[in-house]
C-alpha cells in the first residue's frame, strides 16, 4: 500500500518551478543561463516596509498572531480596497493568508465539494486548476484564444455554466498572457454572472498595479455592486511592492464565506508571521508612488522585448496590457527541427530545447492550458533581457 495519498495523483509539480531549477541545475554546473521562467519582480522590497518589521521586532512584536490578521493590517486593506478599488470591507470581511496562493487554496477547501465545477478562464495559472482538484472540485478550462486578446468572451463563459458550477475564476491582468479586461468586458462578464445567481466567483487581481498604456484597471465587485454579495476579491503585496519572500495574501468578501476560508486558514497555517504583518501594513499604507514608477520600468522592458521578438521569424506576440509577462505564439516554428537536432513537434520541445542548447529558461503554454505558446517574464534587468531574445532569436534562426 502506497503511502502517498490518492488526492495526489493529479496534482503536478508548477512547471514555471520545474523550469525554474532545471536552470539553477545548469548554473550549478558553470553554465551562464538566463532564466526568463519565474514571475518574481527583481525590484527590491520598499525600504519603509523593511524598516517597520525591524521596529516591530525590536519592540517585541514576535508572539502569535490573529489566526485571520491583524487589526493593524486588515485596517490598512480595508484602506487599500477603497482608495483602490471603490470597495468597501469592515475587518469581519477580511482574512489574511500566507500568500495569495493560500487564499486560493483556503478558500477551495472551504466551499468545494466532489464534483463541483470551477470556471477558468485559459490560458491560466498553473495552480489554478491543480487546486481545484486538490479540493475535490472539478476544473473547467474556457479557452481564451488570442484572436480575442486572450479575452474571457460572455458568450463562451455562458457556454461553460452548468448546474455543477461553483465557482468562476477571473485573473485579469493575466499570467501567462498579461491580457487585461476593460471597464466594458468586465461588465460583459458581470452580466453573464448576473443570470447565475448559484456561482461564486473568485478574483484573482494580484497584477492590478501592473497596468501599462493609460490602462485602466477595474475589478468585478466594483463594476457591478449587485455581484459584491458573491465575489471573492483576492490580492497580496508579492507582485506590486517586491514582497514575494514574505508570504503574504489577503482577500475580502461575505462574513459567511470569510468565516470560512478562515478556518480553514487556522488549521493549515495559523496567523502570519507578525513582522511579514508589519511589513504589509507599511507597504500598503505608506508612499504609492513607487508603484508608478516601477508600471514604468515593467512598460519599458515589455516593449523592448516585443520589439526584438517581432523581428523573429516564427514567432508571433501579443502586446499585454499588464502583469510582466510575454506570451508569444510559435506555430510557426512546429515541425522544424533545432540545430542540437531536437524535432520541435509542441511548445514543450520548443522550451527544452532553448533551455539546452541556448540555455534561456522559459515555460511552455501547455502548462497554462494553450499551445503552442512560450511564456517570457519580464521581470528582470534589461541585460538579462537583451541577452536572452537574442539567445531565442539565433535558436528560432537556427531551426531548420
Amino acid at each position: 500500500m502506497s503511502v502517498i495519498a490518492d488526492r495526489l495523483k493529479n496534482v503536478s509539480i508548477s512547471a514555471s518551478a520545474a523550469m525554474t531549477q532545471r536552470a539553477r541545475e545548469l548554473a550549478a554546473n558553470g553554465i551562464k543561463v538566463v532564466s526568463l521562467s519565474s514571475g518574481e519582480p527583481d525590484f527590491p522590497t520598499p525600504a519603509h516596509a523593511i524598516e517597520a518589521a525591524h521596529a516591530a521586532a525590536l519592540a517585541g512584536d514576535t508572539k502569535y498572531p490573529p489566526m485571520d490578521g491583524t487589526p493593524a493590517l486588515k485596517s490598512a486593506i480595508i484602506r487599500k480596497f477603497k482608495r483602490d478599488n471603490n470597495l468597501d470591507y469592515d475587518a469581519s470581511q477580511i482574512v489574511v493568508s500566507g500568500g495569495g496562493k493560500q487564499v486560493i487554496f483556503n478558500a477551495m477547501l472551504a466551499t468545494c465539494n466532489p464534483g463541483d465545477e470551477v470556471v477558468i478562464p485559459t490560458p491560466s495559472w498553473v495552480s489554478y486548476a491543480d487546486i481545484v482538484k486538490f479540493a475535490g472540485g472539478v476544473p473547467v478550462a474556457v479557452p481564451c484564444h488570442e484572436q480575442a486578446g486572450f479575452k474571457l468572451r460572455p458568450e463562451d463563459l455562458e457556454a461553460a455554466i452548468t448546474p455543477r458550477t461553483k465557482w468562476l475564476f477571473l485573473n485579469f491582468p493575466n499570467n501567462p498572457t498579461g491580457a487585461a479586461c476593460s471597464r466594458a468586458e468586465m461588465a460583459a462578464i458581470a452580466e453573464v454572472m448576473l443570470r447565475h445567481p448559484n456561482v461564486w466567483i473568485m478574483t484573482d487581481d494580484i497584477y492590478e498595479h501592473l497596468v501599462y498604456d493609460d490602462f485602466q484597471f477595474c475589478t468585478i465587485a466594483e463594476v457591478e455592486p449587485r455581484l459584491y454579495d458573491r465575489v471573492l476579491t483576492m490580492n497580496g503585496v508579492s507582485k506590486a511592492y517586491a514582497m514575494t519572500g514574505w508570504r503574504l495574501g489577503f482577500c475580502a468578501g461575505p462574513k459567511d464565506l470569510i468565516s470560512a476560508v478562515s478556518n480553514v486558514n487556522g488549521q493549515n497555517g495559523g496567523g502570519i508571521a507578525t513582522l511579514t504583518q508589519a511589513a504589509a501594513t507599511a507597504a500598503l499604507d505608506g508612499p504609492q508612488d513607487l508603484l508608478k514608477e516601477r508600471a514604468a520600468i515593467y512598460k519599458e522592458r515589455r516593449d523592448f522585448v516585443l520589439d526584438r521578438l517581432s523581428e523573429v521569424e516564427g514567432l508571433r506576440c501579443h502586446r499585454p496590457e499588464g502583469a510582466f509577462y510575454i506570451y508569444p505564439n510559435i506555430s510557426g516554428l512546429i515541425g522544424k527541427t533545432s540545430k542540437g537536432g531536437r524535432k520541435i513537434e509542441t511548445d514543450v520541445d520548443f522550451v527544452m530545447a532553448l533551455v539546452d542548447e541556448h540555455h534561456v529558461a522559459t515555460v511552455q503554454g501547455a502548462a497554462y492550458g494553450m499551445s503552442p505558446f512560450f511564456r517570457i517574464s519580464y521581470a528582470t534587468s534589461m541585460e538579462k533581457l537583451g541577452e536572452g531574445c537574442a539567445r531565442i532569436a539565433q535558436f528560432c534562426k537556427d531551426m531548420r
